[in-house]
This record gives structure tokens, sequence and C-alpha cells, in this order.
């Protein structure tokens, strides 16, 4: 086995997780990751914690799905149970086809996602995080060759994660202390919204790996202005490409897409929340330097900020704050490393990717 495969098992099991004996542990991953899956479990039990498996198969949901009649969705109580009496969570992504559920309407997905609800609800008060098992068909999407994307995705997991938080942790600050934060990029986006009252936050390796953003949640009703999002989405097994979100009164209320519009509607479709910001993402991770089409690395990438419609961010809402309710949060991802600048209350605190505090 690769000792990079190891290394990364370590990290998630003693840094990320920080699993403890006798944690009652699972694992969602899919078949291409089972290097990792092993890697972990030799990990899991030298700290005496308990694991159970779950492959994800892309072909089985497709069949499930188109299977299915969308009002049939309801809550998985079995599943619900087990994720009562789980203390950590691992969710690998990687490999097999991203565009297996391309034919699946977006109406069975929306559906899909709301019977997901208390099941989501449930994980995110748990240890949780998700990473990426680096494997051929992640290099293909990338456009890069295997043993390159390997490097690419070790190197940004395998770092000094002290000086990262503390690297970001003057973006949070900032944050902290926002009333307003404008967006500005290129002739299309120029977005305004509140952060009055809201906390920011440090990614910095506990639930993503990797890690790698400053972040916050807007006030809901706060947002306005216009958005391009220059970066691809992959969802549902669909690109959306070019999607533009027009907010007034923090609420979309014109959207459009160069391809896949219908799949950006179902989104926003999905519930009231969805029509509604629920994240302000930066980028910080300098160690990823190129759009790879995987989410959890892309919106990590320093000179891009990504803003996520549906559920707000717990962490980042405190009590008595409104808190955006929604049973999706999908991120979106706008290059700012080109005619672009952040704006805090009037200051300008990134223009062109480069940080003021970086200077």
């Amino acid at each position: 086995m690769d000792e990079r495969v190891r290394r990364h098992a370590e990290i998630l099991v003693e840094f990320s997780a920080e699993v403890e004996r006798g944690d009652m542990v699972q694992i969602h991953a899919p078949k291409e990751a089972e290097d990792l899956v092993v890697a972990l479990y030799e990990q899991l039990g030298e700290v005496g914690a308990r694991p159970t498996t779950h492959w994800r198969l892309g072909p089985a949901s497709r069949a499930y799905s188109l299977a299915m009649d969308a009002e049939d969705y309801v809550t998985k109580e079995h599943a619900l149970a087990e994720m009562e009496e789980t203390d950590v969570v691992f969710l690998i992504i990687g490999g097999g086809n991203p565009y297996e559920t391309t034919d699946v309407p977006p109406s069975k997905s929306q559906a899909a996602g709301r019977a997901n609800k208390p099941i989501l609800e449930e994980r995110l008060d748990k240890r949780w995080v998700i990473t990426t098992h680096p494997t051929a068909a992640g290099a293909q999407e990338a456009e890069m060759s295997t043993a390159a994307y390997e490097t690419l995705v070790y190197d940004a997991m395998d770092k000094d994660w002290q000086a990262q938080y503390e690297h970001q942790a003057q973006m949070v600050e900032i944050l902290d202390d926002a009333e307003e934060v404008r967006i500005v990029s290129g002739e299309e986006t120029d977005l305004t919204m509140s952060v009055a009252g809201m906390r920011g936050a440090n990614d910095y390796g506990k639930q993503n790996m990797p890690a790698g953003e400053a972040f916050t949640s807007p006030v809901p009703d706060s947002v306005e202005g216009t958005v391009r999002f220059d970066k691809p989405l992959l969802r549902q097994g669909n690109e959306i490409v070019d999607a533009y979100l027009e907010f007034e009164g923090g609420e979309v209320v014109d959207f459009e897409a160069a391809k896949n519009e219908d799949v950006l509607e179902g989104i926003l479709d999905t519930d009231e929340g969805a029509r509604r910001l629920g994240e302000l993402g930066i980028g910080m991770n300098r160690d990823i330097d190129r759009f790879t089409y995987n989410m959890l690395f892309d919106e990590k990438m320093g000179d891009t900020v990504h803003l996520a419609v549906g559920a707000a961010i717990e962490e980042c809402v405190p009590g008595g704050m409104e808190f955006n309710d929604s049973a999706v949060h999908v991120d979106m991802i706008v290059d700012m490393s080109e005619d672009s600048y952040i704006e805090v209350d009037g200051d300008v605190v990134q223009r062109d990717g480069a940080f003021r505090f970086e200077e």
C-alpha cells in the first residue's frame, strides 16, 4: 500500500476526527477507495474504535432513483437510528462515474434530499469528516495524469495545519468584526450581504480534508445584487456551467445557466431556503492551485470565493439570529484572481486574490 494512503488515514483518525477508544464509526466510501478504507480500519483498530462501512455504488443509486416515485421518498428510519448511535462519520469521495445519475429527474433528487434531511441534521451533530481518495477517474476529471493528481491531493492534505489555521485566522477575525461584505468580480458579479452578528469560522482540517477556507453565513434577507459563477459545478451527475443568480431581499429572483439550467432550477426549487444564501466562503489553501471538478478541493483553492445556496452553517449563526434552513447546501465558485476584490465595511481586504495581510 502507498504510504501516503496510510498517512492520509492517520491524519483523518488522529487529527481530524480525534477518534477515541470505543467510538462508533461509520465509513461511507466508493469501492475505488478500498485502500483508504483498509488503512482507516488499521488506524481505528489501533485506537480501539468500532467501524462499519457503507459502500457507495453509483449504478445502484441510479437504478433505485429511476425505479422510485418521487412521492415515495421518506426518511429511512433505520439509517436515522444508526446515525443516532454513531460518534464519528467519515465520508470518502472519489472514483466511479461522476455522471452516473445524469438521467435521474431533478424532482426525484429534490425528494431524496428532503427525505434525507433528518439524517443529515443528525450527522452534523457528530464528529464528521469528508475527504477524497485520489483515483484515475478523479485525475481524468481534473485533466491530469494519475500520478500528478495523487501528488496534488496528498500535498493539499499533508501539511502544517497549525500554520494554515493561523493564516486563515486573520480573515476569520475580519469576518467576525464585519457588518457588510461586498464581492465584486468582472462585469457581472457585484453582491453585498450583511454578516452583522454572525460568526466567522476557520476550516483547518477538522471536518474537511483537505481544508483551507474562512467562512461565515450571511443574514438571510440581506443579500442584494448579482453573481456569475465562472467555475462549473457538478450536481446530481450534471455539469452546471456559467450559473448566474440575481438576489433581491435575500432571495434569488432570477437565474440562468449556459448548461443544465433545469438542474439549477431544481436546486432552487427544493424548498424556500434553497433560494437564499447559507454560506460565504473564501478559499485560502495555496497548495490547491488548479480546478479539478471536485468541490471539496475547488472551494478551498486560493483566489476563489464560494457561495452556497441553502442551509446556513450552525457554528456561524449565534442563538437569536435567523438561521436559513434548507434540505440542500450547494456551493458555487467565483474566480477572484483577476479584476476582482472583496470589500468589508468599505475597506478592500483582498484584490485579485491577494489579501491585505499577505502584502
